[in-house]
C-alpha cells in the first residue's frame, strides 16, 4: 500500500482519474477523479487493499468505496449511451475523465499538480498538466482509488438500470455480451440503453447465418 502512495508523491500533487464501462454494450461509460489531500498512516492502513478494481471482490471494491469518498475530494461522471454512439466510447470515456478532474480542481483549488490518467491515451482538450500511466490503477494510488469510485457507481447504476429491463442481466453481467445477454437481445431486442455500434457483429453474423439457411 505505500508502494502506491509513494508512486504519487514522487509526482507532488496528484489527481488519479481512471474509467469504467468502455467495453460493455449497455450503458454509460463512468470515470472518477480522486485527490488526497492528506494521507495519515490511518488512512494508509484503512485502504491497505487498494488496488485494480477489477482484482477485487464486490464486498471489497465496496468497503474501500465508504472509506475514499470521505478522506478525498472526487467527482464521478457518466457518459450516457446516445453521447457515447454520437461521439464514440473512446472519446466518451476520455470526456468524462476531464470533466471528473476538472470538477476536482475547482473543489480543490489545486495549482502546480499533474493528472495522472490510467491507460495509454492523454485527456483531450485538457488545460493541465498530464501524464498517462499503464495499468496505473495497479500502481497509483489516486488512480486505483478512482477506479475503485468508477467501478462501484457504475455497477450500481447497472443494478439499478436492472430493475427496469430484468431479462437482460445487467445486475450480473454489467452489460457486457454474455450468452445470457446476447439470447437476450436476440428474444426481446435492444434498449435505449443499449450500444447499437457495440452489436453490429453480433447482428450481421445472424444475417450471415440466415442467408445460409436458403
Amino acid at each position: 500500500m505505500h508502494n502506491l502512495f509513494d508512486f504519487d508523491k514522487d509526482f507532488g500533487l496528484v489527481i488519479g482519474t481512471d474509467e469504467a464501462g468502455r467495453g460493455p454494450a449497455a450503458g454509460g461509460v463512468f470515470a472518477a477523479a480522486v485527490y488526497f489531500p492528506e494521507i495519515p498512516e490511518t488512512l494508509i492502513k484503512d485502504l491497505k487493499k487498494l488496488n485494480d478494481s477489477k482484482k477485487l471482490s464486490n464486498s471489497t471494491k465496496n468497503n474501500l468505496y465508504d472509506i475514499i469518498i470521505p478522506n478525498s475530494i472526487n467527482s464521478i461522471i457518466n457518459i450516457e449511451v446516445e453521447e457515447i454512439e454520437k461521439i464514440n466510447i473512446l472519446n466518451a470515456s476520455l470526456r468524462a475523465m476531464k470533466l471528473a478532474c476538472e470538477n476536482v480542481i475547482k473543489q480543490a483549488k489545486l495549482e502546480n499538480f499533474i493528472t495522472l490518467v490510467d491507460g495509454n491515451n492523454y485527456i483531450r482538450d485538457y488545460k493541465y498538466s498530464q501524464k498517462f500511466i499503464i495499468k496505473g490503477d495497479s500502481k497509483s494510488a489516486s488512480i486505483a482509488a478512482a477506479s475503485i469510485l468508477a467501478k462501484v457507481s457504475r455497477d450500481r447504476y447497472m443494478a439499478k438500470l436492472a430493475e427496469e429491463f430484468p431479462q437482460y442481466g445487467w445486475d450480473k453481467n454489467a452489460g457486457y455480451l454474455t450468452e445470457e445477454h446476447l439470447k437476450a437481445i436476440d428474444e426481446y431486442g435492444l434498449t435505449k440503453y443499449h450500444r447499437p455500434s457495440f452489436l453490429r457483429n453480433h447482428f450481421e453474423k445472424q444475417k450471415q447465418t440466415q442467408l445460409t439457411l436458403f
